[in-house]
């Protein structure tokens, strides 16, 4: 009866925000289903294996993960990497194999703790993360919306295969812009902002029936139209969804692919499958910081525990032809800016990724690109508004500079490069502040012997970085003078100040110093 209880009452607990879920589960699988074509495309593998990987994504990862509000799927980041790795192994099922590799040495990771690597990424870094990915929607999703399509769904790089760039991509879009997309993005926006300015605070059911569902059904209405020649309009076939169709559930079941298991004795499998672990786990775990910092009601998220989660999605994906997964910020801030409150949300859009492809992929092959671009534009804006920029100028340029840094690096780099860049901007003034404050030194009355008397506190940790300033400031103690080193509140010094302490004993004779320490540890010869 009890065990009874306890399993009505953990599905009761699954359920309890199903209101919120349900809608942001909808629009995160729209979201979603054209970055899954798009990356697979980029990646050089069948457009299913995207599909897979966002099933399993929001499945098996949503699941066993830890986050309450983000969403796994495959990434724009390791586009790249499986684009040459698959090139490089002779074939998708040898590059599979990788996949499932990469997966174990996630979850060890997981097992090993690794996860608290996330916690040593400043929140300035973080949320110039999260603003420079929302300007990057911003300008990729432009061009979609003006129905110039020939970069991929769900690009990162500045730099295209096409030999253009962000920006380039922004002139040809104006230049050959189609006039269809542009009706129907200008639609879509009216509606999004009217819904989410007004009509959201005017009655519970427009919270409840999101806009972006209308956005996608009124875009498929228009398409339809067009093709009858209602409206003087058209759309060509790259400016749709294109989703491949099964007939069946045989044809459904016939897109899997399965590693080639013969290759266990290549090396090169298990080179590129530590690459896949690393750079996955590593863009995981940022965007388990930055959804966390987007959590309304802040929970955060075990970091151990997603790894072990994107470890068992990457082993399953892997086995059925899936693309390599990670946590993307993308489908997580769309997650949260559409009103999701617990993980079930992720595993929902799974759902209908699952049921999608195997039963209205005809129906949504009737979506406009330019529809799913101003949602995502939408989702743009909320993540880099004015106001922020505000904000963290206010706090003045230790928050400020890795904040920029960051965006402009993610805008003309990537996501990777621009979070490293951000992350050394960031580490340059915490040597700053810690050389800075190595120690306090205050000059003192001249003592019995007519001297002046100096006296210098060093801090809690001195570490070598710490070396500068200190030699800086026994440098400056005139001839014929005294100085006091304490020693008594440091807790640990660094064996390079400890060294030079000792040395300046000696060299400070030269000079006429009488030295003086207290607390002081001699080091070891």
């Amino acid at each position: 009866m009890s065990t009874s209880m306890s399993l009505q009452s953990k599905f009761s607990n699954i359920f309890k925000d199903i209101n919120s879920d349900f809608p942001a589960s909808i629009v995160v699988f729209f979201v979603a289903l054209p970055l899954c074509l798009g990356i697979a495309l980029a990646s050089g593998a069948p457009l299913f294996s995207g599909v897979i990987a966002g099933i399993v994504g929001g499945i098996v990862v949503g699941i066993a993960s830890g986050s309450q509000l983000g969403v796994s799927g495959p990434a724009a980041g390791l586009a790249v990497i499986v684009l040459t790795a698959i090139g490089t192994l002779g074939s998708f099922e040898a590059f599979l194999l990788s996949v499932v590799i990469a997966g174990v040495i996630q979850f060890m990771l997981g097992f090993f703790k690794a996860g608290f690597i996330a916690y040593f990424v400043p929140s300035s870094v973080i949320k110039g993360m999260l603003t420079g990915i929302g300007l990057l929607i911003i300008l990729k999703q432009i061009p979609h919306a003006l129905g110039y399509d020939f970069d991929y769904e769900g690009s990162e790089s500045f730099f295209q295969a096409d030999g253009g760039n962000t920006f380039s991509s922004l002139m040809d879009a104006w230049n050959l812009l189609t006039p269809g997309a542009l009706f129907i993005a200008a639609i879509s926006m009216a509606i999004l902002i009217l819904w989410d300015t007004v009509l959201t605070k005017k009655h519970r059911f427009f919270q409840i029936l999101q806009g972006p569902i209308v956005v996608v059904l009124l875009g498929i209405l228009f398409n339809n139209l067009f093709q009858s020649g209602v409206l003087n309009f058209s759309l060509s076939p790259e400016q749709i969804v294109d989703l491949p169709v099964s007939n069946n559930l045989a044809e459904f079941v016939g897109h899997f692919t399965f590693p080639d298991f013969s290759q266990l004795s290549n090396i090169a499998i298990y080179k590129v499958a530590l690459v896949m672990a690393i750079v996955a786990s590593l863009e995981t775990l940022l965007c388990v910081e930055a959804t966390d910092k987007l959590d309304p009601i802040k929970r955060v998220t075990p970091t151990n525990q997603e790894l072990k989660a994107q470890g068992l999605g990457n082993f399953v994906s892997g086995m059925i032809g899936g693309l390599p997964v990670t946590q993307v910020i993308v489908r997580s801030s769309a997650n949260i800016t559409f009103g999701a409150q617990s993980k079930l949300s992720a595993i929902l859009h799974g759902i209908w990724l699952l049921l999608s492809a195997i039963t209205i992929a005809k129906f949504l092959n009737m979506i406009p690109l330019a529809s799913l671009a101003t949602i995502l534009i939408m989702v743009g804006y909320k993540l880099a508004k004015p106001s922020l920029f505000t904000s963290m100028y206010k706090l003045g340029w230790e928050q400020f500079a890795p904040f920029i840094v960051t965006i402009v690096a993610i805008l003309l780099t990537d996501l990777l490069t621009g979070i490293g860049l951000g992350l050394a901007v960031g580490v340059i003034f915490t040597l700053h502040h810690s050389y800075r404050n190595s120690h306090y030194m205050k000059r003192t009355e001249s003592d019995e012997a007519g001297r002046k008397v100096y006296h210098i506190e060093l801090a809690q940790e001195v570490s070598f970085f710490n070396k500068a300033s200190i030699i800086a400031a026994l440098e400056e103690i005139p001839k014929n003078a005294k100085v006091i080193i304490d020693c008594s509140n440091s807790k640990s010094i660094s064996y390079d100040v400890v060294e030079f302490i000792r040395d300046y004993h000696l060299h400070a004779k030269l000079k006429n110093i009488d030295v003086e320490t207290i607390a002081f540890i001699e080091p070891k010869a």
